[in-house]
């Protein structure tokens, strides 16, 4: 932690490895920042006691106050984010981080002690792939609760639809009805502790489990594009796994044109998948979609337009198709990119 920032120089690793006994927000409605926050460093300290106030004098006496305080100072171990002048995201208190959205007292926490709480969470985990936990964590993860608690727009301009079953709308769901009398506010932040919890053990657990691994069979595929084809346009997983991620960071890493059109992997019970790589990996927009004569049809119909063996369905987005056989799948990327450039 040192080197993210240096100003600050040995002092910070004192403070980021300091025990802390007492944890500090506020009461009243509660909210999924500092839910997450205070679960989070119940991870590294599960003994550590929450203590819900606004009175000044009690919050002082915490060790670490989070979502309270109007204060941030990392030497004093305050970690509020409602005042006028804060404007901190995680690119600006961490150097070559790319994220831009304001941080909530979960992103103050998680910048600060994340690589900590992963260490406590996943054992023998080595630097690189720590940091890209660390990175998905808080992109998939962490980045949605700073913009919803913040009331950063999913998008620009009018939504087509909203989502209102986040992890943020489900604590705050856990709150006080308006029409409630009998409520126990501690018990329902507790509840929701653990919901919040669950969730982001959960994400990690997957992310290192079966997200992590799958990074070597991308890599095997990219090196290995020219095998499939003279173009270089179409890859092979020799396995089916969780693949958007990092084929889109290494073909950063490995400075490549966006070239690759479309992924082959077998998708199980006799169906072999053709899949077209989209602008990046949230994005539905398409480099390449499968032709749009096939698109929608099945079967019968869809071999009679496209004249290929074992062709089975292709989507109506053009977005992803079926075929019985490995050298079919193929067969339909490789008409696709030959028709698409006429």
């Amino acid at each position: 932690m040192i080197s993210l920032l240096p100003h600050i120089g040995r002092r910070l690793f004192s403070i980021m490895k300091a025990v802390f006994d007492t944890i500090g927000t506020h009461n009243g409605v509660f909210h999924c920042d500092e839910v997450l926050g205070c679960a989070m460093l119940k991870i590294l300290r599960p003994g550590a006691q929450i203590i819900r106030t606004r009175d000044e004098d009690k919050l002082a006496k915490c060790d670490i106050v989070i979502d309270v305080g109007s204060i941030y100072d990392l030497e004093k171990l305050r970690f509020d984010h409602h005042q006028r002048d804060f404007n901190h995201t995680m690119s600006t208190l961490i150097p070559n981080k790319k994220w831009t959205i304001k941080l909530s007292s979960a992103g103050l926490v998680y910048c600060h002690y994340g690589k900590d709480i992963l260490r406590a969470l996943v054992k023998n985990i080595n630097e690189s792939d720590l940091e890209k936990l660390f990175d998905r964590m808080y992109e998939s993860f962490i980045q949605e609760i700073d913009a919803i608690d913040n009331g950063i727009p999913i998008c620009e301009g009018q939504a087509n639809y909203t989502i209102n079953t986040n992890l943020s709308a489900r604590v705050k769901r856990l709150n006080k009805r308006w029409n409630q009398d009998d409520f126990n506010e501690e018990k329902a932040f507790s509840d929701a502790m653990n919901m919040v919890s669950k969730e982001f053990e959960g994400q990690v657990s997957y992310y290192v489990k079966d997200w992590l691994p799958a990074r070597d069979i991308v890599l095997q595929a990219i090196n290995n594009r020219f095998k499939i084809h003279l173009s270089g346009s179409i890859i092979h997983l020799s396995q089916n796994c969780p693949w958007k991620g990092h084929f889109f960071d290494l073909e950063k890493e490995l400075n490549l044109p966006p070239t690759i059109k479309f992924v082959l992997f077998d998708g199980g019970q006799g169906m072999w998948r053709v899949q077209a790589v989209s602008l990046d990996e949230d994005s539905f927009l398409l480099r390449v979609p499968l032709l749009e004569s096939w698109r929608g049809l099945r079967e019968d119909k869809l071999f009679q337009v496209s004249g290929i063996e074992g062709i089975k369905f292709v989507h109506s987005s053009g977005f992803i198709g079926g075929n019985s056989s490995m050298q079919g799948a193929l067969e339909m990327a490789v008409r696709t990119i030959a028709e698409t450039k006429n």
